[in-house]
């Protein structure tokens, strides 16, 4: 099951990017840094 990003001209799969926001999530949580400095070089990959 993917979704298409017409941007970026690709589909990822929803489960891998549910699991990569409750995976920052908890480790923003953890650490108490902001989501947004974890999160941004798991989106570039």
């Amino acid at each position: 099951m993917g979704i298409y990003l017409p941007i970026a001209e690709i589909s990822v799969n929803v489960f891998v990017l549910l699991a990569m926001g409750a995976a920052v999530g908890f480790l923003s949580g953890m650490f108490g840094v902001g989501g947004g400095f974890l999160i941004t070089p798991l989106l570039i990959f």
